[in-house]
């Protein structure tokens, strides 16, 4: 094994892991909105620093690769390909401390009533399992499970577009607690982000994959 490729390979290991602390940030979330686990909102608020500094150090060590190694062919797309992976992955990091953070704006739990009609715990199933594909497709390369992450997005937009009919319905009925289903409302919101970033993260696989860039000919 080359120099370059123990470096390619420990930069693999990083990115992997940086995208299960990211899911492990979804799932804590989750958990914390449904049980209304307000430590567990505030582990997830502390643990982004981590995340920030696992995404800083990947970017400088392609820049190192680049500088010292001048990597072609495969090895370059993939570089350029975990450069772009680790931006998405630390902006999902940043939804779920945002998620966490409206969490700890709620003074009691939400009405299970209105986090069943905005479809919450959905649509943190699809956001999971859109990462969860992305992850495989990225360990097994393979571009069959990153195009499975395309057509499960399309699920996410459903939810939200119910999340906007939900609110106009309770402001219109006047519903007690407002700050509530806003929030509900929010939270929807990044998850529906959390599934674009997810997409560009199979894009770039495919890219590395393929060597084909599907964002400038697939109409989003």
């Amino acid at each position: 094994m080359t120099h370059l490729d123990t470096e390619i390979h420990q930069l693999r290991e990083e990115i992997i892991d940086l995208h299960r602390m990211v899911r492990t940030q979804l799932v804590k979330c989750k958990t914390a909105l449904l049980s209304f686990d307000r430590d567990m909102a505030k582990e997830v608020v502390a643990t982004e620093k981590r995340i920030n500094a696992l995404e800083l150090k990947i970017d400088r060590d392609c820049e190192n690769i680049l500088a010292l190694f001048n990597p072609v062919a495969v090895d370059l797309r993939f570089i350029l390909a975990v450069l772009k992976i680790n931006n998405n992955l630390e902006r999902i990091g940043d939804h779920a401390e945002g998620i966490a953070r409206y969490v700890l704006d709620l003074d009691k739990a939400n009405d299970p009533e209105v986090v069943t009609r905005y479809r919450v715990e959905e649509g943190f199933e699809v956001a999971v399992s859109m990462i969860d594909d992305s992850l495989a497709a990225l360990l097994n390369e393979d571009t069959a499970l990153a195009r499975k992450v395309f057509l499960k997005d399309e699920a996410l937009d459903h939810v939200n577009k119910n999340a906007t009919m939900v609110t106009i319905d309770l402001i219109r009925k006047n519903t007690p607690d407002p700050l509530h289903y806003v929030n509900t409302m929010s939270i929807v919101r990044k998850l529906e982000r959390v599934g674009d970033q997810t997409k560009n993260i199979a894009e770039e696989i495919i890219f590395f994959i393929e060597a084909k860039v599907l964002k400038h000919g697939r109409k989003n």
